[in-house]
């Protein structure tokens, strides 16, 4: 991991951090809002979104600006992959394992120094097959 600089932790700072690392869900700031809300109701959206940047600059969560998606955050900072739903946009995490020789071994980088990669996989959830008369993998059933 890169060498950090490890800014003030804020109450608003630690609930926020708090919250995301306590969902499955990878919420957009605007979720994330609500959530911290409960907890937080004078918190404000422009306050989430400082937070959210000041916490992934520090390397405590992860921003995922997938492919013509609203951005969202993860609480997880640990290499994984994740699968997003092409119909419902709900994100989570893929039990599947990193592929590191996409950064160790690239046959062509055009001159560039390859830092580290992201690979996104999208389909339908659980929930959104149903809703499209498909049968869904057992055990899997909601977002």
């Amino acid at each position: 991991m890169a060498n950090y600089k490890i800014r003030r932790h804020t109450p608003q700072r630690a609930v926020i951090l708090e919250e995301l690392c306590g969902t499955k869900e990878h919420p957009t700031a605007a979720e994330l809002f609500a959530l911290v809300r409960r907890r937080l109701p004078r918190v404000s959206l422009g306050t989430i979104y400082r937070n959210l940047e000041v916490l992934h600059e520090d390397g405590l969560v992860r921003k995922l600006e997938l492919a013509g998606a609203e951005t969202r955050f993860d609480g997880t900072v640990t290499p994984h992959y994740h699968v997003r739903c092409r119909s419902c946009g709900c994100v989570r995490d893929l039990p599947a394992p990193l592929h590191d020789k996409l950064v160790t071994t690239p046959l062509e980088t055009a001159g560039f120094s390859i830092e580290g990669h992201r690979l996104e996989f999208y389909g339908l959830c659980p929930v959104c097959r149903v809703a499209k008369g498909e049968t869904p993998d057992a055990g899997v059933n909601s977002h």
